[in-house]
């Protein structure tokens, strides 16, 4: 059988870290309305919740950093008659959200400067600051252009979606679709909006042409989907439901979206709708599930979603939401950070770390995003014009200074493909990897194995000569593998020093292990690597210089090993029983014999 591949990605080990009690945000009254939408929104200085409130609709804004148990009276943004169904944040400019009710109104509204919670004198609700009506029923969703300044679109009940300027406060472009829309998403330079109805279709508009360019068939089942736009890829991604209630993921080329990239795919039967994020600059996509704890990360590569891993919790959310990538903590290496309501009385900030020993700015796992400069006016928009708004370099974050901007059109690299590394010798031997090589060596080929199905079965004593065999591999190497569990993080290496002593080299008493080939970081590059082999009797000293990637290397063969005396441990059992069955069937027989005689 061919030997298994560990796919190569810088994500492939994210974590989600959860937050104590203490630092969440406790004491949250989160309207309990059925109207389907994510309750929370969120932006680097602020969180917004619906409200449960009374005498008319409100939501609240808390502060990140008034962390804790909230005061019983706090101000809240009031205005609308009904209850607030959703809200979304200004992607360029942090103090200014819009949000929908079932009134048929959107509402704009600025949060005040030095706002907070903790309101020593007398408590003051926030009135709107501009007011939008047009809509004849409940406005169910609101989302702003990314690209586009000031330009909002909204959702109703009456089967229309508007395009507002909201400068002009009137309403530029209506969409007239054929159901109530479930859920909407914005391309990344803002000329295209992807909808999904109650109908069951997928529709594509070309917003200022004010028609749809492709109507189409989604999920067949009767729950509600989702759709999100992949940032600046010509993809979206669904989540929605099977006829048989099963939870769906498709991946949608948007030049065919008749059906989606190799169908869907299953992802349980869980009855709760699945909320689904982009990260445009990892490619990675987050689903969280209404009543389940749990949230699911993929990474998007040769045009399909490759699983990661899940954040698991006993907590279910009814509501989650991400924050901007500009706002979350570079130097912990936090590539994402949600912030999901529990039990409607508080929210839990989950971050998304990548587990890596480094001291200086991760370029790699850290791109330029996308900053708070629009990439066009709103005129500009309606007049036909198609940009992208400028991106900032993560690095002028990280290092305290102004944000810096960089090209609009900047590409991400290439994806890292695996690339197969030589399976070592039966005996662990240590190998010196340069810096820059010990940060990108995320993947390396198993050993192969052939099944136990598929092998002749060994007698008992040549089963009993290869368990002698495999323990005489380990007899010498117990402090290879103590060394070897005390981390599974990638570490990367200071760059190495122009003065560094020379490496010492050692009698090629043993064949030397090949790297993998990695793709070196151009700003850690101080030199050729060069390879030093050890042998048995010298791996103990070499020890000290083992790097992340060579001590996992030499854990998965030990693993590989455990699972080999595993089979065989049970091919033993199950010999020994086959054993059994004859000398009873023998005895069986004797036992017939004598019967017969007599």
């Amino acid at each position: 059988m061919a030997g298994r591949f560990v796919r190569a990605s810088k994500y492939r080990h994210v974590f989600g870290r959860s937050t104590r009690k203490e630092q969440c945000y406790d004491n949250i009254r989160i309207s309990k309305n059925a109207w389907d939408t994510n309750l929370v929104k969120a932006n680097p200085q602020y969180v917004a919740v619906n409200w449960d409130a009374s005498g008319g609709g409100a939501f609240a804004v808390i502060p990140l950093d008034e962390k804790g148990k909230l005061p019983e009276q706090l101000p809240l943004f009031r205005g609308h008659t009904a209850v607030v169904l959703d809200t979304d944040w200004h992607p360029f400019n942090d103090s200014i959200i819009a949000s929908g009710s079932d009134d048929g109104k959107a509402f704009l509204w600025r949060v005040p400067d030095d706002f907070t919670l903790q309101a020593e004198d007398e408590i003051t609700d926030v009135a709107p600051i501009a007011k939008f009506t047009g809509h004849s029923r409940k406005v169910g969703h609101v989302l702003f252009n990314p690209s586009a300044n000031n330009t909002l679109a909204t959702s109703s009940g009456d089967f229309t979606v508007k395009i507002w300027d909201i400068e002009a406060g009137s309403p530029r472009v209506t969409l007239k679709q054929h159901d109530i829309v479930q859920s909407l998403s914005w391309s990344a330079n803002g000329s295209m909006l992807v909808t999904t109805c109650r109908d069951k279709k997928l529709r594509l508009w070309d917003v200022r042409q004010e028609k749809p360019v492709h109507v189409g068939p989604g999920h067949s089942g009767a729950k509600n989907s989702r759709v999100v736009w992949m940032g600046e890829h010509d993809r979206i991604a669904t989540t929605g439901f099977s006829k048989m209630s099963d939870r769906q993921l498709g991946l949608w080329d948007i030049r065919n979206a008749d059906a989606p990239i190799n169908g869907f795919d299953m992802l349980d039967s869980i009855s709760g709708i699945c909320m689904p994020f982009w990260d445009d600059s990892t490619k990675c996509l987050y689903l969280a599930g209404k009543g389940d704890g749990n949230i699911r990360y993929f990474e998007y590569e040769n045009d399909k979603f490759e699983y990661l891993s899940e954040y698991k919790s006993p907590d279910p959310q009814r509501g989650i939401a991400f924050m901007p990538k500009r706002g979350v903590n570079i130097h912990e290496n936090e590539v994402m950070r949600a912030f999901k309501t529990i039990n409607d009385s508080y929210i839990e900030p989950i971050s998304f770390i990548v587990p890596r020993r480094a001291e200086v700015f991760q370029d790699d796992i850290f791109p330029p995003v996308s900053g708070t400069k629009p990439g066009m006016s709103s005129q500009e928009y309606f007049d036909g014009k198609d940009a992208i708004p400028p991106k900032i370099d993560m690095a002028s974050l990280y290092a305290g200074e102004e944000p810096r901007e960089v090209s609009s059109d900047y590409k991400p690299s290439a994806p890292i493909t695996p690339t197969p590394v030589t399976a070592p010798a039966p005996a662990p031997t240590a190998t010196s990897v340069s810096a820059p090589e010990a940060k990108n060596l995320d993947s390396v080929q198993e050993t192969p194995q052939t099944s136990a199905a598929m092998r002749a079965a060994p007698s008992i004593k040549e089963q009993g000569a290869s368990i002698s065999t495999m323990a005489a591999k380990f007899a010498d190497n117990e402090e290879e593998e103590s060394s070897s569990a005390e981390s599974s993080f990638e570490e990367v290496q200071k760059p190495i020093e122009k003065a560094s002593a020379k490496q010492e080299t050692t009698p090629p008493a043993s064949k030397a292990v090949p790297a993998a080939p990695a793709k070196v970081a151009p700003a850690m590059w101080k030199g050729p690597s060069t390879t030093t082999t050890v042998t048995d009797a010298q791996s103990s000293a070499a020890l000290p210089i083992l790097n992340g990637a060579e001590l996992a290397e030499i854990k998965s063969l030990l693993q590989q090993q455990k699972v080999s005396m595993a089979a065989q441990s049970e091919m033993i059992v199950q010999l020994t029983s086959e054993v059994d069955q004859v000398k009873r069937g023998i005895a069986a027989l004797e036992k017939e014999l004598a019967a017969s005689r007599d």
